[in-house]
């Protein structure tokens, strides 16, 4: 048995991209960084390394996570690694790695006030195909 598995916990380094498929679906592009710091044993000083995740979010999880998150907010994504590879216009291979997330909890309340989280999952993000999932998101339903 193999496990994919990808687990975050960091900053929105900007405000998510929400587009709809030309079938209609959301799809949510957004970037996420995590530190970590130690001290240096050789200095005794503190130091500090950023990474920056690219996560993208499908259907009712991509348009809360646009209607709700911004730069900066805290967020917690579960997902799995995925790898796209194309050649550019310049005819080199590229590759691209992204946590396709069907688990998000915002961490900071609205306005960034601490203590305050949500969750929401998919119980299976599917990659995007030609069947149209319709979703309708009401404000009543979103728990804060």
């Amino acid at each position: 048995m193999d496990l994919n598995r990808a687990t975050i916990l960091g900053r929105l380094t900007r405000d998510p991209e929400v587009r709809t498929t030309p079938n209609g679906r959301s799809v949510a592009s957004l970037s996420v960084a995590t530190n970590r710091v130690w001290i240096n044993q050789n200095t005794g000083t503190k130091e500090e390394k950023v990474e920056f995740h690219n996560c993208v979010l499908w259907g009712k999880l991509a348009e809360i996570a646009g209607q709700y998150l911004s730069k900066g907010r805290r967020v917690y994504v579960e997902g799995r690694l995925e790898t796209r590879n194309w050649t550019g216009q310049d005819g080199n291979k590229r590759y691209r790695t992204e946590i396709i997330v069907d688990n998000m909890i915002m961490l900071d309340g609205p306005r960034g006030n601490v203590g305050a989280s949500e969750s929401y999952d998919n119980d299976s993000v599917p990659l995007p195909s030609d069947e149209v999932i319709e979703e309708e998101i009401k404000v009543e339903d979103i728990p804060f």
